[in-house]
């Protein structure tokens, strides 16, 4: 699923000549063309046309893949990260200003993480979620209910598997983790808070997970689990798993900015979280 470049849709590409080349009378010419030329592709990706065609027409997401939309927001973001000096960190509920944006672009720059993360970000439109029977004892069965967004439920979920089966889910919490501190930090810290009095809400018995900086420690270290096991080197996805582990926090940055910069108003339609 992560760590290929898979082919662009019929879809995607019709968008791509339907904004930047109206003129041309042979549009499938041109997307074969474009299935072709994967540097003219990339930089017709990276044409403002193309991010503003996606931003003016909220009836545009619709109308190419998700991961088609996501890539194109990260790749304007990197652009827009490297005007910038600074970027903001939460921390104890406080945003902390940090002069490491060059670092972000940096990450940016690698394909790997580029491609990771338009692929996890378009995973996250729909949510998945299942109830398992299990046997606690005999003749006595538990329902555990699985949800993509729910990182306890899959860290649970993760425990009454082989682990030869677990790598999807060590990957898929990881996700959840950096999708949320990434995009919805304030989903997290919803939880932490109770509605009106805004006091801190203390920790329910058997919840793993809780604070901003629990969702940092489990993505990091799902990612790491991840990225050791067999299953990875088969998929050859050692390298971006540890990548995403060792800069997991950097990893955030560019999510927030695209929900802050370009999403503000639209990712709880594009997320049904």
């Amino acid at each position: 699923m992560y760590g290929t470049r898979e082919k662009w849709s019929h879809r995607d590409l019709r968008f791509v000549v339907k904004t930047l080349l109206p003129e041309r009378s042979d549009p499938e010419h041109v997307m074969t063309l474009l299935r072709e030329d994967h540097t003219l592709l990339k930089a017709m990706l990276q044409d403002d046309r193309l991010f503003h065609g996606l931003m003016i027409d909220e009836e545009a997401f619709v109308s190419v893949s998700p991961r088609f939309f996501f890539q194109v927001l990260l790749l304007r973001a990197r652009r827009d990260l490297e005007q910038e000096l600074y970027t903001i960190e939460r921390r104890q509920m406080q945003k902390v200003i940090l002069f490491d944006a060059n670092r972000v672009v940096a990450l940016l720059a690698d394909p790997a993480v580029n491609d990771y993360l338009a692929v996890m970000l378009a995973s996250f439109t729909r949510i998945n979620s299942t109830t398992i029977p299990i046997r606690v004892r005999q003749g006595v069965w538990h329902r555990l209910r699985v949800n993509d967004l729910d990182v306890d439920s899959l860290l649970r979920y993760a425990q009454i598997l082989d682990e030869e089966y677990r790598f999807a889910t060590y990957q898929r919490i990881g996700d959840a983790c950096l999708f949320l501190t990434g995009l919805f930090p304030e989903y997290i810290g919803a939880s932490q808070v109770y509605p009106h009095s805004k006091q801190p809400r203390p920790k329910l018995r058997g919840t793993l997970v809780h604070s901003f900086e629990d969702y940092e420690a489990y993505g990091r270290t799902f990612y790491h689990m991840a990225a050791r096991h067999r299953r990875a080197r088969k998929q050859g996805m050692v390298q971006i798993l540890t990548t995403l582990s060792e800069q997991f926090i950097l990893a955030e940055k560019p999510l927030a900015f695209i929900g802050e910069r370009y999403l503000s108003l639209r990712k709880h339609h594009l997320f049904d979280l």
